[in-house]
């Protein structure tokens, strides 16, 4: 019997992906726990409409981030915060201080764990932090650490 599986089933398959098994499986098992559907040409038609709904919105989704990678690499954020001898920094710069920075400055949300930092910013200057705005959408953002007066 082919199958629609609404949840990911281990063995099987993951959720919306067409699966042959067994009729007494499908009957006792998945049809009842509503892990899966018949795979009816209704069905079938159904899931090829929800597949290209979910296309289209990630096409979207990338065309959205490709924006919003020149708006971040097109400028410099600067931050200021107190430093002393030699432009030591007293604490350091997260990624944390830097998505806040950048919400107050340019109204850009972006979650503080798509900032790739290998140790927090401890230097007055300017360093370039990766953004990772999508799966193959990756951003070089300037930030620009100055003494606060």
């Amino acid at each position: 019997m082919e199958v629609i599986l609404i949840k990911d089933v281990k063995g099987i398959g993951k959720a919306g992906s067409l699966a042959k098994v067994s009729d007494g499986y499908a009957r006792n098992m998945l049809l009842p726990r509503g892990l899966a559907k018949e795979a009816t040409a209704l069905n079938k038609k159904a899931l090829e409409r929800e597949k290209a709904i979910a296309e289209e919105k990630r096409q979207e989704d990338i065309a959205a981030a490709k924006e919003q990678k020149e708006k971040l690499e097109a400028m410099t954020l600067t931050l200021k915060t107190k430093a002393g001898e030699g432009g030591r920094l007293f604490g350091a710069i997260t990624s944390k201080d830097i998505a806040e920075e950048l919400k107050k400055q340019t109204g850009m949300d972006i979650d503080k764990r798509k900032f790739t930092l290998e140790s927090p910013i401890k230097q007055v200057g300017e360093t370039e932090v990766e953004v990772k705005l999508y799966t193959d959408v990756i951003a070089k953002c300037k930030v620009n650490v100055v003494v606060q007066e």
